[in-house]
C-alpha cells in the first residue's frame, strides 16, 4: 500500500512544478480549454436531445401506459447520459493530448531535464505528424480497453448492493489507471517505450498508478477542473514514468521523498534502492 502515497505525491510534485513555472503552465492550459469547449457542447447536446434519441430507439414501449412508459424512458436518458459523461472523463485527457501535443510534449521535455542529473532529456527524433499518429493510434487503443471495463462495470451496477458500493469504487480505480496511462505516455513515448510495454510496466506497480490517477479522476469529474490540473499532470506523470523506469530524479521541484511514506520498518528505503523500477537517489 506505499506505493499509493508515492503515487499520490508524484501527483502533488507535478502540480507544484508547474506552479513554479508560470510560462509553461499558461501554455499548457490551452489544449484543455479547447478540449473543454467541444466536450460541454456535446454534452449540453446531449442533455437537450437525448430524451428524443432514447424515445426513437425505444418505440415498442410506445404502447405502454403511464407511468412505466415516462420511468422507462426516463431511466435509460440518465444512464444515456451518465454514460456520454463517463466517456468524456475516460477520454478527456486522451482528446486533450492529442489536441496539445507539441505543448505537453514540451513540458514534459523540461520537466525531464529539469530533474535529470545531467540536465538532459529523452528525445524521440520522430517527426510531429509521426508522433500526433502513435499517439491517436494509441489512444483509440486505450479507450477500446476501457470502455470494455466500462460496459462490464456497467452491467454489474444492476447487481444489488454490490453494483452500489463496489462497482462505483473498481469504476475510480479503472479510470485512475487508464488517464495515468495516458499522461505517461507522453515521456514514455520519447523513450521509444509502446503501447504494449507501457501496460506491462504499470500492472508491476499497479499501486503507484492507482496513487496517481484515482484521485486525479475523482478530481477531473469536478467541473473545469481537469483543465487547470492538466499541466501538473503531464508534469507529474513525467516524474512517474522516471520512477517506473529506474531513472534518477535529482533532489529538487519534483523529487519525491519515498520513505516519506514509508511504514516505519524500514521498507521504504529497500523499496528506493532495491526493488526493479524504483528511483534511485
Amino acid at each position: 500500500m506505499r506505493d499509493l502515497g508515492v503515487g499520490f505525491r508524484y501527483l502533488l510534485k507535478g502540480q507544484r512544478w508547474v506552479a513554479r513555472h508560470g510560462r509553461q503552465y499558461g501554455f499548457g492550459l490551452v489544449p484543455g480549454l479547447i478540449t473543454l469547449v467541444l466536450y460541454l457542447a456535446a454534452l449540453v447536446a446531449l442533455g437537450v436531445w437525448g430524451e428524443d434519441f432514447v424515445g426513437w430507439a425505444t418505440p415498442f414501449a410506445d404502447d405502454w401506459s403511464s407511468p412505466w412508459i415516462g420511468l422507462f424512458r426516463g431511466f435509460l436518458t440518465a444512464v444515456l447520459f451518465a454514460l456520454g459523461l463517463l466517456l468524456a472523463v475516460l477520454t478527456f485527457t486522451a482528446v486533450t493530448l492529442l489536441i496539445g501535443q507539441p505543448f505537453y510534449e514540451s513540458l514534459s521535455e523540461r520537466v525531464d531535464r529539469d530533474v535529470s542529473p545531467d540536465g538532459t532529456a529523452p528525445e524521440s527524433g520522430l517527426p510531429l505528424w509521426r508522433e500526433l499518429w502513435i499517439s491517436a493510434r494509441d489512444s483509440l487503443r486505450v479507450l477500446a480497453r476501457a470502455l470494455v471495463w466500462a460496459v462490464l462495470l456497467f452491467a454489474l451496477g444492476f447487481v444489488p448492493v454490490v453494483g452500489q458500493t463496489v462497482v462505483p469504487v473498481l469504476g475510480f480505480f479503472v479510470t485512475g489507471f487508464f488517464l495515468t496511462e495516458e499522461l505517461a505516455a507522453v515521456a514514455l513515448q520519447r523513450r521509444d517505450v509502446d503501447l504494449r510495454a507501457r501496460l506491462a510496466l504499470f500492472r508491476t506497480r499497479k499501486t503507484l498508478i492507482w496513487g496517481f490517477g484515482t484521485p486525479l479522476g475523482l478530481a477531473f469529474l469536478v467541473p473545469f477542473v481537469a483543465v487547470f490540473l492538466m499541466p501538473g499532470a503531464v508534469a507529474g506523470a513525467t516524474l512517474l514514468a522516471r520512477e517506473l523506469l529506474g531513472e534518477e530524479i535529482a533532489e529538487g521541484d519534483g523529487a519525491v521523498d519515498t520513505d516519506a511514506v514509508d511504514d516505519g520498518d524500514g521498507a521504504g528505503a529497500s523499496h528506493a534502492s532495491g526493488r526493479p523500477g524504483a528511483t534511485n537517489r
